[in-house]
C-alpha cells in the first residue's frame, strides 16, 4: 500500500529535524498554508485537529509548492534552503 503525501513529507521531516516544511496547496479549491516539522503537520492558515487521524494534508490536495527552511521557523524572517518546490521534484527527495 502506498503512503499518504503527508505520511511521506511527514517521513521526510523525522528523518531531517532541522527542516521545516512549508507546503502550499489547494484543498477543495482553496488555498492553505501547512508547515510540516519533525513528522507532525500543522495548518499556518485554519484550525488543525486535535486528532491525529484526521489529516491536514489529504490525499486529493493538489501541490502548489513546498519550501524547505531551516528550523527554528520564524515566518517573519524564513531561513530557506530552498524555496518554490514542486511536487514532481519534491518526490526525488523522498
Amino acid at each position: 500500500m502506498k503512503d499518504s503525501i503527508a505520511r511521506r513529507l511527514e517521513q521526510y521531516t523525522v528523518k531531517r529535524p532541522k527542516e521545516v516544511l512549508i507546503v502550499q496547496a489547494e484543498i477543495d479549491g482553496e488555498l492553505d498554508e501547512i508547515a510540516i516539522f519533525k513528522g507532525f503537520s500543522s495548518s499556518l492558515m485554519r484550525p488543525t485537529a486535535f486528532d491525529p487521524d484526521v489529516p491536514v494534508l489529504p490525499d486529493r490536495a493538489k501541490i502548489v509548492k513546498i519550501d524547505r527552511v531551516s528550523s527554528p521557523y520564524n515566518p517573519d524572517s524564513p531561513r530557506y534552503l530552498q524555496q518554490d518546490i514542486s511536487w514532481e521534484t519534491m518526490q526525488s527527495l523522498l
